[in-house]
C-alpha cells in the first residue's frame, strides 16, 4: 500500500515516515501542500495522511477544492487542531478520517490501513496461492500453515504478485508499487527482493520469472 504523508514539521514528518514505514506502507513524504498536489496527479496513493495547518495555509480547503473535483483518494487529517468543530469542520471539508495530535503510532498504523482497505474496490484481507496464504490484516504469510518470516518489501512484491496471481507481472510495475520515489530504478533491488522471496517461500517454486517481462505467481 502507497502512502503519501504532507507535515511540515520535519522532526515529526520523520517519526511519522518511520512508523508508517515500519507498518509495511511505501511511504512518499513531503512538507507541504503543492507538491503534495503534483504528486497526486500522477501517482495512484491508496491513503493520504494530511496536517491541517500547512505553510500553504488550511489544507482543509485545498481538500475540499479536489473533493469538488472528483479526487476520491481515503485523506487521514493529522492535525493539532484538536476540538469537536475542528473535526467536524476538517470531515465536512472531505477528510475520511481525522486524529488529533499528539496520537500513538500504532493508532495512526491501523487508521491508514483501514481507509486503505475502503478506497474503492478492496482486495480480500487473505489471498491464497496452492498452501501459501498471506494475511493482510496480521501481515503474515504462512506456507503450510508454517510461519514465514518476511521483509517489508518481500511482504510488498508477494502481495502485488498475489493480487495478480496468473499475470506476468513486470519489474517496473513491482517498482512503482512497492518501492517510493527515494528508491533507485535502474538498480537491481526487485530481481534481489524477489530471489530473497523466492528462497524463504521454498518449494516447489510458486513465483516463476518469465524472461524479458517479469514475474508470475502460480500454482506448481
Amino acid at each position: 500500500m502507497r502512502v503519501l504523508l504532507v507535515e511540515d514539521e520535519p522532526d515529526l514528518r520523520a517519526v511519522i515516515e518511520s512508523g508508517l514505514r515500519a507498518g509495511g506502507f511505501v511511504v512518499d513524504a513531503v512538507a507541504d501542500w503543492p507538491e503534495a498536489d503534483e504528486l497526486v496527479a500522477r501517482t495512484d496513493y491508496d491513503c493520504v495522511v494530511l496536517d491541517r495547518l500547512l505553510p500553504f495555509g488550511d489544507a482543509m480547503y485545498e481538500l475540499r477544492a479536489k473533493r469538488r473535483a472528483g479526487w476520491s483518494t481515503p485523506v487521514l487529517f493529522l492535525s493539532a487542531l484538536h476540538t469537536l468543530p475542528d473535526r467536524i469542520a476538517g470531515l465536512e471539508h472531505g477528510a475520511d478520517d481525522y486524529l488529533a495530535k499528539p496520537f500513538a503510532m500504532a493508532e495512526l498504523v491501523l487508521r491508514v490501513r483501514s481507509l486503505a482497505r475502503r478506497a474503492g474496490e478492496r482486495l480480500p484481507v487473505f489471498l491464497r496461492c496452492a498452501d501459501l496464504e498471506l494475511d493482510l490484516s496480521r501481515r503474515e504469510v504462512r506456507r503450510d500453515g508454517i510461519l514465514l518470516s518476511l521483509s517489508p518489501k518481500e511482504f510488498a512484491v508477494l502481495h502485488v504478485l498475489l493480487v495478480r496471481q496468473n499475470e506476468v507481472v513486470g519489474k517496473g510495475d513491482l517498482f512503482k508499487q512497492c518501492w517510493d520515489d527515494l528508491a533507485d530504478p535502474v538498480s537491481n533491488v526487485v530481481d534481489a527482493v524477489v530471489a530473497g522471496l523466492r528462497r524463504k517461500l521454498g518449494s516447489p517454486p510458486l513465483v516463476h520469472t518469465v524472461w524479458g517481462q517479469g514475474f508470475r505467481m502460480s500454482a506448481p
